[in-house]
């Protein structure tokens, strides 16, 4: 899965059109293969786009769970534990290549 498509489900306040649209962006250009498609394939893309954010959001409305709601604060502060875990602090990671330049 793409890992810039999130879960949108079960949260306090639901997820946003901008959200739902933001992951359908990112799904159809996973599937597609292009970040940016030609004029030829614009308008297929575009609609593909849009076809994918209505589906996503028929399918976020008509679920239903007894869990309580999550909250993207908490959810944001573990992402950033699990990150300063995994690569360290900042200042004590390697320079990039592009950090050189």
């Amino acid at each position: 899965m793409c890992r810039n498509i999130k879960v949108l489900y079960n949260f306090d306040p639901p997820a946003t059109g901008e959200e739902i649209r933001g992951a359908s962006l990112q799904f159809v250009r996973k599937i597609s293969g292009f970040h940016k498609p030609s004029k030829a394939n614009e308008e297929a893309f575009d609609r593909a786009v849009e076809q994918v954010a209505a589906a996503a959001q028929s399918l976020l409305d008509s679920l239903v769970t007894s869990a309580e709601p999550r909250d993207r604060e908490v959810l944001a502060e573990r992402a950033r534990a699990r990150a300063a875990e995994r690569f360290g602090s900042v200042g004590s990671r390697p320079i990039g290549l592009r950090e050189r330049i």
